[in-house]
């Protein structure tokens, strides 16, 4: 009987060292299970739950309004402002935590001071991860490029799909997914051929050192200026550039449109050589003469059973 006494004596005791324990904002167990502890915690639940609601409502508000910016202006970036909405959004829900840790009384000092060292612990870990995302931050800022743009990135041409803070979609000529992490794409050159609204196309056409020169130049002239993707300025430059081992070169370098230079390009060529042909003016290109000699002989493998038969280079050339 003693010896029960005692043990229900112990457990009583750390029973109530458990209740008395600190364990909440200076209160113990016991404090808490009051009616006035219990009124406070439900109070600040209540306001911190009001507070995440505020603040999300209000960060996605944000985030829309800066959306909509370029939306309603056409000279804005999309992906800028996109980038810009998200990044209001996550800095107000960053407000908003702590506010409502600042609700329930925890000093959010020593926490802010823990993320600090915690981020750089995370930031060494995944420092490729981040150079990504440093790079897709610049490209947004300063838009070297922007969705729809024709550019070509490390020898890859491609059209731009989508830019992320991590990384770049191209859809190549063939309309094959191309995905660019943000760094390569900072750290390389850039050819975007879509900046500029017009673009200079460029030909060699060579003809026959017996050709009229005037002529022909009129031909090339009159044949790319007449189509009206020409553009007569800048004034287009049709002049004789090279002379080849086996033709006068001209060199042609027309204006036109951006948005027409590939198909321009490829018309252009096929025009010019059927009008240099309809005008009789000939267009040369490489022959090879053999001169042997007759006296020789030579043998020939005619079939695959292995006969040979000796014959004359004539005889050779007329077969």
């Amino acid at each position: 009987m003693e010896q029960l006494e005692q043990t229900t004596s112990s457990l009583w005791s750390r029973i109530t060292e458990i209740f008395n324990t600190d364990i909440y904002n200076g209160k113990s167990f016991a404090d808490l299970l009051t009616l006035e502890a219990l009124v406070s915690i439900a109070t600040g639940a209540l306001a911190a739950g009001l507070i995440i609601l505020v603040g999300f409502a209000f960060a996605g508000f944000v985030r829309r309004r800066v959306r909509k910016l370029s939306e309603n202006h056409s000279s804005l970036d999309n992906t800028l402002f996109s980038f810009l909405g998200n990044l209001a959004r996550y800095i107000i829900l960053a407000f908003t935590a702590l506010f409502v840790l600042n609700t329930f009384g925890i000093q959010t000092t020593s926490i802010v001071a823990v993320i600090g060292a915690a981020g750089l612990a995370v930031g060494l870990a995944l420092q490729g991860t981040l150079s990504n995302v440093a790079a897709g931050v610049m490209i947004i800022l300063f838009r070297p490029l922007k969705v729809g743009d024709f550019v070509e990135i490390d020898g890859i041409l491609g059209t731009v799909k989508e830019i992320t803070l991590n990384y770049t979609e191209l859809a190549d000529i063939g309309n094959v997914q191309v995905v660019v992490p943000n760094s390569d794409v900072w750290g390389n050159t850039i050819k975007n051929y879509s900046s500029y609204p017009t673009r200079r196309a460029e030909w060699t056409f060579g003809v026959g050192y017996g050709v009229n020169l005037a002529d022909a130049e009129k031909v090339i002239r009159d044949t790319i200026m007449d189509d009206p993707r020409s553009h007569a300025e800048p004034e287009p430059f049709i002049q004789v550039n090279n002379l080849g081992g086996s033709s006068v070169d001209f060199l042609a370098r027309v204006w036109c449109d951006s948005a027409d230079y590939f198909q321009y390009q490829a018309d252009m060529k096929r025009r010019v050589k059927e009008a240099l042909d309809a005008a009789d003016i000939n267009i040369p290109f490489p022959t090879r003469t053999l001169v042997t000699d007759p006296s020789a002989s030579v043998t020939v493998r005619k079939d695959a059973d292995a006969k040979s038969t000796d014959q004359s280079p004539s005889s050779i050339a007329a077969e």
